[in-house]
């Protein structure tokens, strides 16, 4: 039954070659923090989840366990304040009067508060919220919330034991979702957004709040329980209705959100979502990620939602009802008549004209159909034939979507995709080519990425986990150490200026020097960069050594290549590859020669040389440098031998201080063998180290003592490439 359910939900599954997203998207960099960021946490204190950006007083409001903190949104090392509150902070909103609004679990007693941040102090107002539909009970539940006109829109639990789900308004005139499991069946909250479609609207259409969350499907047949991921919708304006409904949205729709992936069986599930528009709520997109819903993660992936699509499966598509034939109830296409004015539309100039200014004068026909049939039949695609990223093996949490104006004065989208391995990739999808520019290690590689905040006017980037809390910039060009590494990393924040010889933000170039700038972000194509010098390192060994030449790839997408004396090297039981190195066992002198390792990098079809580096490997001359004995090349090998020549030297002096008599073998005299005390004439032996006849001191030479020198070229086999 799930085979046929699976089927039935996506349709004919077919792979094709022609795919263009690759399935293993590998990030060309991986890289860490380093000194490119800051890194924010307080002894005692965790779970750095809830962040407020006040970019109008110049702090990052953070909410963590038992604490709020004010930081330097330029510096988060930097703490301007800090308050304590015994709560898990859930919920950071700004008022329309300055103050914020905060929410926290309450040892599962959800509670509101007003708090101001003044003259360097936060201070919690003492003017304590029911939080109960607020604020989850549990600090580990999914929720989401959006204050809009000073009106909080939320979704969460209604109780301790989370099996009242609610998408409520409250703070003013409190309207609310039914207990209905055709409304909402075990759902887990994602996010909520706000999108102005009032704004010079023709329809006189009303703000619209949308809710991104999965629950289980009710619209499927399977023995199994089935998770699907939902998009719904309520209008800013709905007060509920005047008998049917009352105080319940008359306007709330929800519908099925598809991001196929033909290698899952099963529909993923969404994590997170951004909103990001341009100029008007028309432009607006939903970038959201998706992960498998089964115990072991597979694919991950990032779909986009147009704002246009999706409203038009709510105000033209058909609706799902529920229908009984014998014992069998499900849920199917509603062919039959729609009431008028349309079941959940909002309060437009048309219904104004027939008489209906709010909610509450819309039929009762209207909120009883839109009461029993909140699902809509028709899915919303994905802006692209295909979802815009897809990864292996790594498991998305969060994603933030910034713009950026590149050389070639187009705008392009920049994705920050957070992961529960701790990391945040940079990505951007170029006309659906999917290029990973870096991959970036904020945390441990055990602790999530649970929050990610974005900057637009300070170009940072804020994340947070369990444990702490991460600043980093939008863009680091400097990390770009040539031009064939800044052209080809297709970073549209940055470009290879060949006056300075560096890698600088677009930004900081005035436009008159634009022809002194290399960057293709849509080709990759690195031809105007000068071709990579080729470095020679001279390097010696010794009969029997292992020999180590080092050879580091320019990114995770170069490929090393290896030559001695012209010939390619391939990777043998005589010249194991190893991680790009070359290892030459057991050398001898045919082994010497010029080896040369090159890492290539391709670009839409065009091969590049990323790095080129030569080994003049030679044979140390023993006959010149017999007092000198052969270095090993491998470092516990040195070690090795020191010691046993050490120990060898040692034995040496004892049996030829035993041979000379010098040391005698102990043995007990007779009192006739005892020393004279004071016999004239009698002479001591002669002893190492002291006076002999002539007054002269002695000491026990060795000709075959050793020195361990250093290779003449030891610094450049250390220094790597």
């Amino acid at each position: 039954m799930l085979f046929f359910l699976i089927l039935s939900f996506w349709g004919p599954v077919v792979l094709t070659s022609g795919q263009v997203w690759p399935l293993y998207s590998t990030p060309r960099k991986t890289v860490t923090l380093s000194n490119r960021g800051h890194v924010f946490q307080e002894e005692g204190v965790w779970n750095y989840s809830t962040m407020l950006l006040r970019e109008d007083m110049g702090v990052l409001i953070l909410g963590a366990r038992e604490t709020i903190f004010a930081l330097d949104l330029k510096n988060i090392t930097h703490q301007k304040a800090m308050s304590e509150c015994q709560n898990y902070i859930r919920i950071l909103h700004t008022m329309p009067n300055g103050t914020m609004l905060v929410c926290g679990t309450n040892a599962f007693n959800p509670t509101c508060d007003l708090m101001t941040y003044t003259d360097g102090n936060l201070t919690l107002e003492s003017k304590q919220q029911d939080g109960k539909g607020k604020c989850p009970f549990d600090p580990f539940q999914r929720y989401a919330s959006e204050l809009v006109d000073g009106e909080l829109y939320s979704a969460t639990s209604m109780n301790f034991l989370g099996s009242e789900p609610v998408v409520m308004r409250s703070l003013n005139e409190t309207v609310r979702t039914e207990f209905m499991t055709s409304w909402l069946n075990e759902p887990n909250f994602i996010g909520m957004k706000h999108v102005p479609e009032g704004l010079d609207n023709p329809e006189g259409d009303d703000d619209k709040i949308y809710l991104f969350f999965s629950e289980t499907a009710v619209e499927y047949d399977a023995y199994n329980k089935l998770d699907v991921s939902r998009v719904a919708r309520v209008c800013k304006g709905d007060v509920g209705g005047q008998r049917t409904l009352q105080k319940r949205w008359t306007s709330f729709l929800k519908t099925r959100l598809d991001c196929p992936v033909h290698q899952t069986r099963l529909p993923l599930l969404i994590q997170d979502v951004f909103l990001f528009c341009t100029e008007t709520w028309k432009t607006c997109m939903f970038y959201g990620v998706f992960t498998p819903q089964t115990e072991m993660p597979e694919y991950s992936a990032v779909c986009a939602y147009r704002m246009q699509d999706i409203r038009n499966v709510f105000s033209e598509g058909k609706f799902k009802t529920l229908h009984s034939d014998t014992s069998i109830a499900k849920w199917v296409t509603y062919n039959g008549p729609v009431p008028d004015p349309r079941p959940g539309a909002c309060i437009n100039n048309k219904a104004k004209q027939e008489g209906k200014n709010s909610s509450l004068d819309l039929p009762d026909k209207t909120l009883q159909f839109i009461r029993e049939r909140p699902l809509m039949d028709q899915a919303v695609k994905q802006s692209s034939h295909q979802p815009l990223v897809v990864k292996k093996g790594a498991a998305f949490t969060r994603i933030v979507v910034a713009s950026t104006t590149a050389l070639d004065g187009l705008s392009h989208q920049v994705m920050f995709i957070g992961t529960a391995s701790g990391s945040v990739l940079k990505a951007v999808n170029y006309a659906g080519q999917m290029v990973i520019i870096e991959e970036v290690q904020l945390f441990k590689k055990s602790e999530p990425v649970k929050i990610l905040q974005i900057s637009i006017n300070l170009g940072q980037l804020y994340a947070g986990s369990e444990v702490a809390t991460v600043q980093m910039p939008l863009s680091t060009c400097e990390r770009y150490t040539s031009c064939m590494d800044c052209v080809l990393a297709r970073d549209p924040y940055c470009g290879w200026d060949l006056t300075s010889n560096s890698c600088s933000a677009i930004k900081n170039i005035h436009p008159d020097t634009y022809s002194e700038v290399v960057q293709n972000i849509t080709d990759g194509n690195a031809e105007r960069c000068p071709a990579v010098e080729n470095i020679m390192i001279n390097k010696t060994f010794y009969p029997g050594n292992v020999v180590r030449l080092q050879c580091q790839p320019g990114s995770n997408l170069g490929q090393v290549q290896w030559r001695v004396n012209s010939h390619t090297i391939s990777d043998s039981n005589k010249y194991p590859i190893h991680r790009n190195s070359l290892l030459i066992l057991n050398a001898t002198d045919s082994d010497a020669g010029l080896y040369t390792c090159t890492s290539i990098e391709s670009s839409n079809g065009k091969y590049y040389v990323t790095q080129n580096a030569t080994y003049n490997l030679r044979l140390e001359n023993i006959m010149d440098h017999h007092s000198v004995l052969p270095q090993v090349q491998e470092p516990q090998n040195t070690l090795l031998a020191l010691v046993i020549i050490l120990t060898l030297i040692l034995i040496a002096l004892v049996v030829w201080n035993f041979y000379k008599g010098y040391f005698a073998v102990p043995r007990c005299l007779t009192k006739s063998e005892e020393r004279p005390q004071s016999v004239p004439g009698y002479q001591e032996p002669l002893q190492i180290g002291t006076k002999n006849t002539a007054g002269r001191t002695e000491f026990n030479r060795n000709n075959n003592h050793n020195r361990i020198s250093d290779t003449a070229n030891q610094h450049n086999e250390d220094k790597g490439f």
